[in-house]
């Protein structure tokens, strides 16, 4: 009896979360609708964002996100997994605790207060180091990208270290027992064993890296219709830039209210963001089971 309540109140809860995902998703599609009606798919193809002249072209603002969370994961990845795996497999424990709970603390700070250092420091910073390119200023996609790239460090660094401390230790003994070196037990066997885990915690860093508003908004440069001529060129994100989030998180948002298709197609944009999300996350859900049997 004590079972069946469980799982029905499992079920229930379940049901819940999916109705109010459910939703959010129809709200924007019902909100957007507007732009989607005058616009149609060049909504997301368009390169031109221009409210007065009613037209509204996503497409930048995508690159712009994507630029900036694949800036993030490059350079929040060896550091994160590199840190996860010497304390998972070479620091002492009594000196674990030490490295562990500040990093885990580092992961909870307010994004504003990263912000606010990205503007203090990040900003000037880059701006000098791309003084020989001539930089209009330290607002850049990069300067987004490296900000995000500290802030979802913790992040990347604790969810890996907890998945390589997953690996049973039985197959670490066996591993040793057959004559691996460390360098060897930990390539065929805890990287192996700890893969869905590692993947789970890049996952998580790259979507909290797309969703990520405050920080970027303050450093980014919230400017429209930036569309690479080059798209394999990294020139554009020494510029400044518009995400999706930035675009949200600005003032367009209140003043488009009173229009429907203004109002549209900034709603249109968090739907496209949570599309992207919850794609990221469906597109995981397919790989993670895999791994765990890899």
């Amino acid at each position: 009896m004590k079972g069946t309540w469980t799982r029905w109140a499992s079920y229930g809860a379940t049901a819940v979360a999916l109705g109010f995902v459910l939703a959010l998703a129809a709200s924007l599609i019902l909100e957007s609708l507007p732009v989607w009606r005058h616009e149609g798919l060049s909504y997301l193809t368009g390169k031109i964002w221009h409210a007065r002249g009613e037209r509204f072209g996503a497409l930048p603002m995508i690159y712009g996100s994507a630029s900036v969370a694949l800036i993030a994961v490059v350079l929040a990845a060896p550091l994160g997994l590199g840190a996860a795996l010497f304390s998972a497999e070479y620091l002492p424990g009594r000196w674990r605790w030490w490295v562990k709970v500040p990093v885990e603390l580092l992961a909870g700070v307010p994004s504003v207060v990263y912000g606010l250092l990205g503007v203090l420091l990040l900003r000037d910073w880059i701006y000098r180091l791309l003084t020989p390119l001539d930089p209009l200023s330290g607002d850049t996609l990069l300067t987004a990208g490296v900000l995000l790239a500290v802030m979802i460090l913790p992040t990347v660094t604790t969810l890996a270290d907890d998945a390589l401390r997953g690996v049973a230790a039985s197959q670490r003994r066996a591993a040793r027992g057959l004559g691996l070196t460390r360098a060897e037990m930990i390539w065929r066997v805890s990287l192996p064993q700890a893969a869905p885990g590692l993947s789970a915690a890049l996952l998580l860093g790259l979507g909290r890296a797309l969703g990520e508003t405050i920080a970027v908004f303050l450093v980014v440069g919230r400017r429209d219709n930036q569309w690479p001529a080059d798209l394999l060129s990294p020139r554009p994100w020494l510029e400044a830039g518009q995400t999706l989030t930035s675009k949200l998180g600005g003032s367009e948002t209140f003043l488009a209210y009173g229009d429907p298709l203004h109002w549209g197609a900034v709603v249109g944009l968090g739907l496209v963001l949570l599309g992207l999300v919850s794609g990221l996350t469906l597109l995981a859900g397919r790989w993670l089971p895999r791994g765990r049997h890899a």
